[in-house]
């Protein structure tokens, strides 16, 4: 279980850097950033990606473990 939740976090927290990226990338200037959205969205991904790996598990994770 340790690692299946080792791994979720470390996935979630990926998917949390990528759509932030994302989320700044459509802006064309840094000053424009609505950071508000940024965050919320972000978190909203990260929170999404835990329910997926537990809805559908892990390929890094072996399911007898």
């Amino acid at each position: 279980m340790k690692k299946f939740l080792k791994a979720a976090a470390i996935r979630a927290m990926r998917t949390i850097a990528q759509t932030a990226v994302a989320m700044i990338g459509t802006s064309l200037v840094l000053s424009d950033v609505n950071w508000a959205a940024v965050a919320s969205a972000s978190v909203l991904a990260g929170i999404l990606s835990l329910l997926t790996s537990v809805a559908t598990g892990l390929p890094e994770v072996p399911k007898d473990e």
